[in-house]
Formats: structure tokens, C-alpha cells, sequence
């Protein structure tokens, strides 16, 4: 009788404890849980200028006129061509209508490749037409076309690892297939093929290259984007195949009968253009010297209408910069937006612009480049001193409530902003949602009715934030390693 008494005195005992215990922890819970909301609600009264103007620009579909007015008007953007200069006009024009203070351009002058036919067909052992697309600047084919057995590899390392006469006489055939992350960071080991291919495949004897599309859809549609070819390697044409038609290669490869394809590409090299960066500036109201830097390139490829890629970066940091300059409170600093020329043929925009402003290093105080898509933001990296994380603070406690989450400090810039953090200027990576960025980049698909209003209206939101806080800090944001 005892033992049991002592059992059940023992039960209610730890019953009991555990009772305290959860009542501790729920009110701890509640503890830390009411200090968040305090903090929240600090946080959203002292900023309540910019807290409104986020909430407005989620409602607001400025972004979406803006990119319907792009991908209308202009279309497809590729550098060099008519459509370019008509892409400069819009911008100027759009700027201008948009009430910015200060509006202008700065000359970019490069090479051209101009596109002309293009086409791919299986000769042997069954007939098939292919659908393909030149690669940026890949010289043309023979005007009758080049007919050759495919030799193929999985990867741009096998060809490279292969023996020097690997592929003499023969077209590579490389099938690597890009993998899909929200990140998009499949991209970088799948686009060696890409840029490399054609002078690897060269070196080992190859008439020409022929690639799987650097992308992650299932459509009949080839990727495009730029290849650059190793002085003192002999050029061989470049192209490259939509998925379909790569996995009905491969299907053919399987039943070790010699694959024939004949390629025909009248792509060339064209003359030197002076296209230009169109700048559009809000003025800020006592640092007016001092910069925050945001855009998107106003280039594109020439198979879509450029929406994904990257219209919509220029619609989102235009849209973002406009409501705040109608705002009931100028920011102190300069807000600057800039419409990168040419940054799909190797960030030509961009280092003219980091040249030409060299001596201007100090007042770029930060940036942020949108050109990823039209995807919801999720999450957001800076690359700031010690000093400044009271600053990455703010910005992360106002874009809570846009889903939007701190990662850490080690991003990094856009692509156009590269050559300006290579020179030391601090940056902030603001992560859109790109699982499916692969699909349409470089392709016929990329177009306005890919893009979500509301997804566009919330990049817009978070840009508002950054760019809002950024220019009113107290302190003037840096890195601390600026060579690192």
C-alpha cells in the first residue's frame, strides 16, 4: 500500500511540475511574444511614413502599367538594335511622365551580332525538325549548312576531359540538364556549356556545338543567351536545342545508331552602336550628393518581349522610386534609378557606368538591382559594416509583413551593380522567388502574361522599404572590408 502511495504521490508530483513548468514557458512565451508586438508596433510608429508607403504599394499597379507600357511599345530589346534606341526613348519618356526630378543619359558604345536564320533537323536515323536558336555573337554556319554525325557529352567537363580528337569531323552534343532551385542555382554549373562550349568543343576538332537550352522547362521552345569564343581558338557556330528536342536526340542515342544533324546558322557580327544608361533620379532633400542606387537592365534578348527578363526590374525600381517620391517625406538622400544598356552581351551598361562614375565612388552610397524575375520576394541579404546592421534592422522588421525574412550579411549586388561593389560600394541582395525564372529566360515565352500583378506589387513594396530606409538612415551605410 505504501509503494503505491509513494507511486501515485510521485505521478501528481511530476504532473504538477510539469504544469508549473508549461505555465512558465507559456508565460515567457507570452512574454517574448507581447515584446515582438511592442517592437513591431515601435518600429512601424517611427517609420509610419514608409510602413504607409508600403502598404501602398501593395495595392498599387504602377509596376504592371509600367512593364504593359515596356513589353507594348517597345517589345523585344536586344542591344544594337532599332528596338534598342526605341527602348532608350520610352525610358527617357517614361521617367519624364513618371515626375522624376532629374532625367538624362550616358553614351555605352559596343560591338553588335545581329540574328538571321536559324535552323536544326535530324537527317539520320529519323527525320525530325528541331527547334533551335544561335548563341549571342556565335558566327554562321557554311551558307548551305554544316551536316556531321552528333558526338555527345553529359557535360561541358567530360569534352573537356575528353581525348584532343574526340569530336574531329563531328557536332558536340552537350546534355546536361539544368536542375531546378528556387535560388536559381542550377544555373551556374549548367551555363558553362553555354558561354564555354563552343571553343572546348573546337579544341577537340568539332565543326560545331549544339546544347541542351540552359533552362528548366519541358516547352519546345530553345534558350538563347551570350557565349564568347578563347582567342586563338578556331570560332565554330553555336546553338542551342529545346529540351524536348534534347531528350529526343538522347532517345535516338540510346539505340547506338550514328545520330547525323545537319545545322544551319546565318548569325553574324555587326557594326559598332552607341546605345545608352537612361537615368531617372529623385532628389534628396539634405544629402542630396549622397546616392542609393536601384534598376534593372533595359535590354533584353530578342525571342520574347523581355517581361521576366528584365522588364520587370525596371518596372518594379521605377514604380518603387516614384511612390516615394510621392510620399509625404522626401527621404534625405538621392534615390537614383538606373536603366542599364546591354547587360545581357557581358554588363557592358554597367562598367560604362562604373567607369564614368569612378570619381563619384564615395556618394554611391548603396544599391539594389532587381533582375530575377517578376517572383514574390522572400528574403533579403546585405553586405554592410558592423555599424550599419541597426539600419539592415529596420528594413527587416518593416518587410516582416511581406513575407520577407533577413538572411545574413554576406550578399552580394545584382549583375549590374557588380562592377560598383567591385569597387568597394555596399550592397543588398532582395531574393525573388525564381522556381520558375529558368522556364521562360532567353525564350519566346517571356512575355507580360507570365508575369502576377500582385507578386510584381509586393517586389515593389520591399524596394520601397529598402530604398526609403537606406536613404534616410542616420548613418551612411558601408562595407566594412570593401575589397573582400
Amino acid at each position: 500500500m505504501t509503494a503505491i502511495i509513494k507511486k501515485l504521490w510521485l505521478t501528481t508530483f511530476i504532473v504538477v511540475l510539469s504544469a508549473c513548468d508549461q505555465s512558465s514557458e507559456n508565460q515567457q512565451n507570452e512574454t517574448d511574444d507581447s515584446n515582438a508586438i511592442q517592437m513591431k508596433s515601435a518600429y512601424e510608429e517611427q517609420y509610419s511614413h514608409i510602413a504607409n508607403l508600403r502598404d501602398q504599394a501593395l495595392k498599387s499597379d504602377l509596376a504592371y502599367e509600367i512593364l504593359e507600357s515596356l513589353t507594348t511599345e517597345v517589345g523585344p530589346r536586344m542591344a544594337g538594335t532599332p528596338q534598342d534606341a526605341l527602348a532608350v526613348e520610352w525610358g527617357m519618356n517614361k521617367f519624364k511622365e513618371l515626375g522624376f526630378d532629374k532625367v538624362w543619359k550616358e553614351p555605352v558604345t559596343f560591338d553588335t551580332w545581329i540574328r538571321k536564320e536559324e535552323t536544326a533537323e535530324i537527317i539520320s536515323p529519323y527525320a525530325h525538325k528541331l527547334h533551335a536558336t544561335a548563341l549571342g555573337f556565335s558566327v554562321p554556319t557554311p551558307e548551305d549548312g554544316i551536316e556531321a554525325e552528333i558526338v555527345q557529352f553529359d557535360s561541358i567537363e567530360d569534352l573537356m576531359a575528353s581525348p584532343e580528337d574526340s569530336a574531329k569531323g563531328k557536332i558536340v552534343f552537350i546534355s546536361r540538364k539544368m536542375e531546378r532551385f528556387k535560388n536559381g542555382k542550377g544555373y551556374g554549373p549548367a551555363v558553362k556549356a553555354r558561354s564555354t562550349g563552343a571553343s572546348e568543343a573546337s579544341k577537340k576538332g568539332a565543326l560545331a556545338v549544339v546544347i541542351r537550352s540552359i533552362g528548366t522547362d519541358s516547352h519546345r521552345l530553345p534558350h538563347t543567351g551570350m557565349m564568347r569564343y578563347e582567342e586563338g581558338v578556331d570560332k565554330i557556330p553555336a546553338a542551342a536545342i529545346s529540351n524536348p528536342d534534347a531528350d529526343l536526340i538522347m532517345n535516338m542515342l540510346k539505340r547506338d545508331l550514328p545520330v547525323t544533324l545537319k545545322l544551319k546558322l546565318g548569325s553574324h557580327a555587326g557594326p559598332q552602336y552607341t546605345s545608352y544608361n537612361v537615368i531617372g533620379e529623385i532628389t534628396g532633400a539634405s544629402l542630396p550628393e549622397q546616392k542609393i542606387v536601384i534598376g534593372g537592365h533595359l535590354d533584353s534578348w530578342d525571342l520574347g518581349t523581355g517581361a521576366i527578363d528584365d522588364g520587370a526590374g525596371v518596372a518594379i525600381t521605377m514604380a518603387a522610386a516614384k511612390l516615394i517620391a510621392d510620399g509625404e517625406k522626401r527621404p534625405k538622400r538621392t534615390i537614383r534609378v538606373v536603366l542599364w544598356a546591354n547587360e545581357e552581351q557581358g554588363l557592358v551598361g554597367a562598367k560604362a557606368y562604373a567607369a564614368a562614375h569612378e570619381d563619384d565612388l564615395e556618394n554611391h552610397i548603396t544599391g539594389a538591382e532587381s533582375d530575377f524575375g517578376a517572383g514574390r520576394i522572400y528574403a533579403f541579404a546585405s553586405r554592410v559594416s558592423d555599424a550599419d546592421f541597426e539600419t539592415v534592422n529596420v528594413m527587416a522588421e518593416l518587410m516582416k509583413p511581406l513575407g520577407i525574412v533577413y538572411l545574413d550579411n554576406n550578399g552580394g549586388p545584382g549583375p549590374d551593380l557588380s562592377p560598383m561593389f567591385a569597387k568597394g560600394m555596399s550592397a543588398f541582395s532582395l531574393r525573388q522567388d525564381g522556381t520558375d525564372y529558368f522556364d521562360l529566360h532567353h525564350t519566346a515565352d517571356d512575355t507580360l502574361d507570365k508575369v502576377d500583378p500582385e507578386a510584381l506589387a509586393q517586389n515593389v513594396a520591399a524596394y520601397v522599404v529598402f530604398a526609403s530606409v537606406a536613404a534616410d538612415s542616420e548613418k551612411t551605410i558601408r562595407r566594412s572590408n570593401p575589397t573582400e
